[in-house]
């Protein structure tokens, strides 16, 4: 049972850093990298201080959305609008 137990974890694991893996790299690809960074401010805010600025707040990832969406306070996204939504919901899990 405990085997079973330590199995899953690591599916769940590889799994979930798989989906990270593949979110970075779509924000690589859509040209998020070129403004922000991981961890520290480049022209844009560091992905962390974004998820750390809308933490908790249940409106945060429509908000963010749309404002990529349409480009309101943010340049055009390279992106087509599902990828904005796992880039924000990516984002936002940090």
């Amino acid at each position: 049972m405990k085997s079973l137990i330590v199995a899953a974890t690591l599916v769940v694991g590889v799994a979930a850093a798989g989906i990270a893996q593949a979110s970075e790299d779509l924000a690589k690809s859509s040209g998020c990298t070129t403004c922000h960074a991981m961890d520290t401010k480049k022209m844009g805010p560091a992905f962390k201080e974004i998820a750390k600025k809308y933490k908790g707040n249940a409106a945060a990832e429509g908000k963010l959305v749309e404002a990529l969406s349409k480009a309101q306070g943010h340049p055009a996204v390279k992106a087509s609008p599902d990828d904005i939504k796992k880039l924000v919901k990516w984002n936002l899990s940090l």
